[in-house]
């Protein structure tokens, strides 16, 4: 069988998504931001207008979100954007954790804040920003860490909604992409 694609159309790019299987009876199109500069610069210039006016920081999961977040920020004027990361590296002090399940991770994974971005956080508003938004479990881990280090929650983004989640109307995004069956 050959390979399947979705074409998606976001933000002035056209892109050929190719659909890999999740499990025996589920199958994604896969959104890669990472490398991608025209996607990642178009994608923050069209949040830039839906991003909550009061947001003063944003907050991004390690890997995928980290381009637009730093696109989307350096639009926004902000010095800083944080990122959660997926382990504990040497120069992180007493890191803050939290627990999260990811449509494309396998099993559990574990997000951490280091004491400097707790602290750039620490009462401010804070837009929660991935590249897709499926089940949203990333962005639930997320909420649960801006919220332990002090920051309230004014939003979540992402450049696309995936499945059901582009049913939502408490996210921003762009544009959405179905879920398939496994083949």
């Amino acid at each position: 069988m050959g390979k399947r694609f979705h074409e998606l159309e976001i933000a002035g790019c056209t892109r050929q998504l190719p659909i890999l299987n999740l499990t025996d009876t589920e199958a994604i199109a896969a959104f890669v931001m990472l490398g991608d500069v025209e996607l990642v610069e178009n994608c923050a210039e069209a949040l830039l207008p839906k991003v909550p006016k009061e947001t003063e920081i944003i907050m991004t999961a390690e890997t995928k979100g980290i381009p637009l977040a730093a696109a989307l920020s350096r639009r926004m004027g902000f010095p800083w954007y944080v990122t959660a990361r997926k382990s504990v590296k040497a120069y992180m002090v007493n890191p803050l954790c939290v627990e999260d399940q990811s449509i494309t991770t396998k099993g559990k994974q574990k997000l951490y804040l280091m004491q400097e971005d707790v602290e750039r956080l620490k009462g401010k508003r804070v837009l929660l920003l991935d590249d897709v938004i499926s089940k949203g479990g990333s962005m639930k881990a997320l909420r649960g860490l801006a919220e332990a280090a002090g920051g309230t929650v004014v939003g979540e983004a992402a450049a696309v909604a995936e499945g059901a989640a582009a049913q939502r109307t408490d996210i921003i995004f762009l544009a959405s992409i179905p879920l398939f069956d496994a083949q």
